[in-house]
């Protein structure tokens, strides 16, 4: 059963992942000209979409993982690389994400579209999030595990909605600077817990052979 430090470093390394804080811009970007209420149906809708990615990979991940054949620790390792590349473009602060995200968003004619996708998925539950989420489903071996690791996704959840809703306020007050360095410090909590994945990873792996 996981412990309570576990499920405490899985909350914050989710928030360093989802990085709410990063995502503002791109919010903000996207719905420029919308009113009132369809920005209060987009941060609800994104929310919730991010809530249930992350619940339906915590409860099938492990059986999607055996479908391939696939060795937890070697998904660990893999997840780790894959949160270290996330972790470096953060520190240095590319906007190709951005870019990225905003084309997917000019491309949907329905605007409560985005709250899905670019906005729920791939930028706050991408595959970083999916990955951790895995590896820590797999050390949830109890109900009462699982029952803790939901509740610190929905944890993440509420300070999505928090995050977005309050959207304009941090946005005037932290700046762009304010943003980067953020998105900076998430960044570098986001690599120690990726070289943890990958050190677990490649020591349960070659442990047998030593």
């Amino acid at each position: 059963m996981l412990e309570f430090s576990d499920n405490l470093k899985f909350i914050i390394s989710l928030l360093a992942i989802v990085n709410p804080i990063g995502a503002l811009p791109i919010y903000i970007s996207l719905t420029d000209g919308y009113r009132p209420q369809e920005r209060a149906r987009i941060i609800l809708l994104t929310s919730v979409a991010v809530v249930a990615i992350l619940l339906v990979t915590l409860l099938s991940g492990e059986l999607i993982l055996r479908f391939f054949g696939i060795s937890i620790d070697s998904f660990q390792v893999g997840g780790g690389l894959l949160l270290l590349l996330m972790a470096l473009s953060m520190l240095q602060a590319r906007t190709s994400r951005v870019a990225h995200t905003s084309d997917e968003a000019e491309e949907t004619a329905d605007r409560e579209t985005i709250a899905v996708v670019p906005l729920a998925i791939p930028l706050l539950s991408g595959p970083g999030a999916i990955s951790a989420v895995i590896v820590y489903a797999d050390r949830a071996k109890e109900p009462l595990a699982y029952l803790i690791t939901s509740a610190g996704i929905l944890i993440i959840g509420l300070s999505i909605f928090l995050s977005l809703l309050a959207a304009p306020f941090i946005a005037r007050k932290l700046g762009k600077t304010g943003i980067n360095i953020i998105t900076r410090i998430m960044g570098l909590i986001l690599a120690a817990i990726a070289v943890e994945f990958i050190t677990t990873g490649l020591k349960n792996i070659f442990l047998p052979l030593a």
